[in-house]
């Protein structure tokens, strides 16, 4: 087991080209009044000017040692909101909580339901719906490293609130229950086996409707989390969705490989997408012109944000604010994303 100050300061080394500071200007806006915050989080939200009526809601949970504007700067997901009219939602940790900013994802008291760090982003998300007129059939979380597992634990906790989750990096829900056995499961060790695994996810709230969908990002070269918790985490998730261990499909396109596992229904409900030699963070592509690189920000010529939002139907023909031709413009822009060219 590596030790806390060994590897926050593996942390604190891996930069990467064009890092944004910590603060940074940020369209988010202070969220405040949302509840009692049993958490003590703090909140940060944004809704673009030309939102949809009933827009739906992106709640995005940053990584240990950063903040909720520089995750939202790197990540893009303010200006890819811009384009689509969907609200946001960026909990966001303090150090009062956790020295690192690392949400709490290995305390069992802030990620049970009803408790702790998962209740306050409940509380937001419930505050987000009433102010925004959120439609609660289309709201979605993300996130990375801790707070990839923060969202797995959200997912997990609170099935009923969630229609799917794309988690980069993360951990499997309740892998850990103290400090020590974080950074075990982090490095690969100790991780529980698939039954242990399936039965935190059905333990954690007795869930009667549909399960979230879940997708799941991880680099093969990450020393960090390793990717042992990637397919950890599928196999959670297996269970309630009622699949079996094998892929329906398995696709290659340069350095990704994506796995769909679909149900019986023939849905896929789980995704896997895994990058080779990757290190610990979030893939981008820089050429959408949506996001920045920086640390754990990582422009692989693949944009984690833009095909997550794609795959929740966020990411369709721009909010008609413009004549025809910017309509054509959108959807051209959207066919760049996904490597495919508008037939002449």
């Amino acid at each position: 087991m590596r030790s806390l100050s060994d590897t926050v300061r593996r942390l604190s080394r891996q930069r990467y080209a064009s890092e944004v500071p910590r603060t940074v200007a940020s369209p988010l806006k202070p969220l405040e009044r949302f509840g009692p915050n049993p958490g003590e989080l703090r909140g940060w939200c944004y809704a673009p000017q030309s939102i949809a009526p009933s827009p739906a809601l992106v709640v995005v949970l940053h990584g240990c040692t950063q903040s909720s504007a520089v995750y939202d700067a790197c990540s893009g997901w303010s200006r890819l909101a811009d384009d689509y009219g969907f609200a946001l939602l960026f909990p966001e940790q303090v150090r009062s909580n956790n020295s690192n900013l690392c949400f709490n994802w290995f305390n069992p008291a802030d990620v049970r339901r009803g408790s702790g760090e998962v209740l306050s982003i409940r509380q937001m998300v419930e505050h987000m719906i009433e102010r925004c007129n959120v439609d609660r059939s289309r709201i979605f979380i993300t996130g990375l490293s801790a707070g990839g597992a923060m969202a797995n634990a959200m997912l997990a906790a609170y099935p009923d609130v969630f229609s799917a989750g794309t988690i980069l990096a993360g951990l499997p829900y309740m892998a850990a229950s103290t400090v020590p056995e974080a950074f075990d499961r982090m490095r690969g060790y100790g991780l529980p086996n698939t039954e242990a695994l399936q039965a935190k996810i059905r333990s954690a709230f007795d869930h009667k409707g549909p399960w979230p969908r879940i997708s799941v990002w991880h680099g093969t070269g990450d020393d960090t989390v390793v990717p042992a918790n990637a397919t950890a985490i599928v196999e959670q998730w297996r269970g309630v969705h009622g699949i079996g261990p094998h892929p329906s499909s398995t696709k290659r396109r340069g350095s990704r490989t994506l796995h769909i596992w679909k149900n019986a229904s023939g849905r896929g409900v789980i995704e896997l997408h895994t990058l080779s030699g990757m290190a610990h963070g979030a893939p981008l592509d820089t050429a959408a012109g949506h996001e920045k690189s920086g640390a754990f920000f990582l422009d692989v010529g693949i944009s984690s944000t833009v095909e997550t939002a794609r795959a929740w139907g966020l990411g369709g023909p721009k909010l008609p604010t413009c004549p025809t031709d910017g309509i054509r413009a959108a959807a051209a822009s959207a066919l760049r994303w996904t490597g495919l060219r508008p037939r002449s």
